[in-house]
């Protein structure tokens, strides 16, 4: 793993590690934490369902396996801050220097968080259902337990999961045990883990990283200094792509070379087309979709084999969506003063050597 920071952990595979892998491994799956992980008594721990439902609830997970049927979902969780370092290119950004590997599929399983809050009596006021854990981060002022939120519709779509397993096994301690939100489609910042708390109401969680941290400034805004609501708050996933082999920098003999990598349309959406180019975008060939039966949640792994000429080339990305939507050329294009959304062209130059 690629560690950029210790305390707290944070670290990503390198991009070979994903290549050819619809699931990944649960010990190559990216880690993004924001305080240190919580030590946990799973015989102890419990479940709080509040808000503005008619019937709390106050639920183990031996509870929640007795009441609602099992789910399993196939569901690709990323990093808003994925590929940041391809804006910090463009300017400087504070935060992690997130390379292509802040993105990974699993395989989940539990129990749908609809069932649960129609079991709790989900009021018809309620707006917005959010999260909270018991991971104490020293980044808002004064420190904060993490939590999010998400809109009722997205919670009670029947792919939001309770989860409590990770590819067939119970989830280690890095990943959320004993349970966990998996929100598929959307940022990795609101499927919340070691989760303790969900709450309905009538707006939007006023924790710092739902009201504050995950969030498109404009270019001229000091992160440091902005408030709460202030730009873009990010949900759904933005349509993106990457190349994950060769390596950048990689040297390689000239001629026949496959070029593999991921596309992933978040919330729902379907990866129609990958495009490669060797020229820039001045010319395009269409790569091979792999065959994708994980279901509407996960990535689309692609394949093209390219023919590299002697010399010095960069490699293009670009990927299509079901509503014909692409990406910008440029991580200039989308630069904003906290990183997030990268989802410009990926690019990797490699040498070819007679």
């Amino acid at each position: 793993m690629v560690v950029h920071n210790d305390h707290p952990f944070n670290a990503e595979p390198p991009p070979a590690a994903l290549a050819g892998r619809p699931i990944t491994p649960v010990d190559t799956f990216y880690a993004r934490n924001h305080g240190p992980v919580p030590e946990s008594d799973p015989e102890g721990w419990c479940l709080v369902v509040d808000g503005l439902v008619e019937r709390p609830l106050t639920l183990s997970v031996a509870h929640l396996r007795a009441l609602f049927p099992e789910q399993t979902v196939v569901a690709t969780l990323q990093c808003a801050g994925n590929r940041r370092a391809g804006l910090a290119g463009v300017r400087d950004i504070p935060g992690e220097p997130w390379g292509r590997g802040a993105t990974s599929t699993a395989s989940w399983t539990g129990v749908g968080l609809a069932g649960v809050l129609e079991h709790a009596g989900l009021r018809p006021e309620a707006a917005h259902i959010a999260f909270e854990a018991p991971d104490v981060s020293q980044e808002p002022s004064p420190p904060q337990a993490y939590g999010g939120s998400i809109p009722v519709a997205k919670a009670m779509a029947g792919e939001v999961l309770l989860a409590w397993a990770m590819n067939g096994e119970p989830l280690p301690p890095a990943h959320g045990a004993p349970l966990r939100v998996v929100v598929p489609g959307w940022i990795g910042a609101r499927s919340v883990k070691w989760l303790r708390r969900v709450t309905a109401q009538s707006g939007p969680s006023g924790n710092y990283y739902q009201a504050v941290a995950y969030r498109i400034l404009p270019p001229g805004v000091d992160p440091d200094h902005a408030g709460p609501g202030e730009g873009i708050s990010l949900g759904p996933v933005a349509l993106s792509s990457a190349i994950l082999s060769p390596a950048d920098g990689a040297r390689l003999a000239p001629g026949p070379a496959e070029v593999t990598g991921y596309a992933y349309a978040g919330d729902g959406r379907a990866v129609a087309r990958v495009d490669v180019s060797l020229d820039d975008g001045a010319t395009w060939a269409q790569a091979a979709l792999d065959p994708q039966d994980d279901g509407p949640w996960a990535w689309q792994h692609w394949r093209l084999t390219v023919d590299l000429p002697e010399g010095d080339s960069v490699i293009a990305v670009r990927a299509w969506d079901d509503a014909a939507e692409t990406q910008p050329e440029s991580p200039a294009q989308v630069w904003n003063p906290k990183g997030y959304a990268n989802t410009s062209w990926d690019r990797v130059a490699v040498t070819c050597d007679a």
